[in-house]
């Protein structure tokens, strides 16, 4: 499989999605954008891992719809993205820096702006410490199939979910990971979707290709499989003090999730007491992706109420 000069995304332009660079955190970040640009509510929105910003293309078109200026990066070490070397630098303190930078850059732009941050996997991680951390203010916060740390912290050391975590164990080998990762011309990222989804038709060649193609690139793999180095291995890198979150809380939560089990989305409310849950039936962890229109609607009705 050729990799291409330029990252793909087919169809964007039919949304007005465009594709820019910006400066966050001493890195620059491959920034895909929509929604009126005058506008003083902004959505980020932070990507999973073996995802890409791609991976919120249902999302992105309502948003703006809704009046939202959108802007969905690609992480550090994802796409075309800067991929800074070493384990340390994937850790979570430099993670939530680079949101912090981002809100920055939006504000900078438009200095009003109502904020809203809507993550999924790794990247719900991330908005998860970010939010607890306080380190810039947001008013809405989306979780997607990610528990709350301390939820996570629970399920962890039973066995239910600790089976389900074998990968992040698996990943702290050094080398093996990339090269299971890449081999077939990246098709173990293809069936990382494929396989868990239920609703396989939302995973057509031509996206699992985009997916393929960009792991592919120089470097991406290895910088994926940080993330999960460093969050074993660097995980006292940021103090979550008593890890409330006060502002509205939105959790989707697909319940066939094969890699957190559907304990995860139990007892947030103990540390997060704004919170709606929405629990998706035959629904996978790709659960943006796999129920859109589903996503979509609890999205917009949240919103409006």
């Amino acid at each position: 499989m050729k990799v291409p000069d330029q990252a793909g995304w087919p169809g964007a332009e039919n949304y007005g999605i465009s594709r820019r660079f910006v400066q966050a955190n001493g890195l620059q970040l491959e920034l895909a954008e929509c929604g009126p640009a005058d506008s003083e509510k902004l959505a980020i929105c932070l990507h999973g891992f073996p995802e890409l910003n791609y991976s919120w293309r249902h999302q992105m078109p309502m948003l703006a719809e809704k009046g939202w200026r959108v802007w969905a990066p690609n992480m550090r070490g994802y796409g075309e993205s800067d991929k800074p070397e070493g384990r340390r630098a994937y850790a979570l303190d430099h993670l939530t820096q680079d949101v912090a930078a981002l809100i920055d850059a939006a504000r900078a732009e438009h200095p009003t702006r109502e904020i809203m941050v809507i993550a999924h996997d790794w990247g719900a991680i991330v908005a998860w410490s970010f939010a607890i951390l306080k380190l810039r203010a947001i008013d809405r916060l989306v979780i997607m199939n990610v528990p709350h740390p301390k939820v996570g912290e629970r399920e962890l050391f039973k066995w239910r979910q600790f089976w389900k975590s074998w990968y992040i164990f698996f990943f702290q080998l050094p080398r093996l990971p990339e090269r299971m990762l890449l081999k077939n011309d990246a098709q173990t990222v293809k069936d990382a979707f494929h396989k868990m989804a239920i609703d396989k038709s939302k995973f057509p060649d031509e996206a699992l290709d985009v997916y393929a193609r960009a792991a592919l690139r120089p470097g991406v793999a290895t910088a994926m499989v940080n993330y999960y180095r460093a969050l074993v291995r660097n995980r006292n890198v940021v103090d979550l003090g008593d890890y409330r979150v006060e502002i509205p809380t939105l959790m989707i939560w697909g319940e066939e999730d094969t890699a957190l089990n559907i304990h995860c989305s139990e007892g947030t409310e103990e540390w997060v007491p704004n919170l709606a849950l929405q629990r998706l039936p035959g629904v996978s962890h790709w659960v943006q992706q796999e129920a859109p229109e589903k996503v979509n609607a609890l999205l917009e009705e949240w919103l409006d109420s």
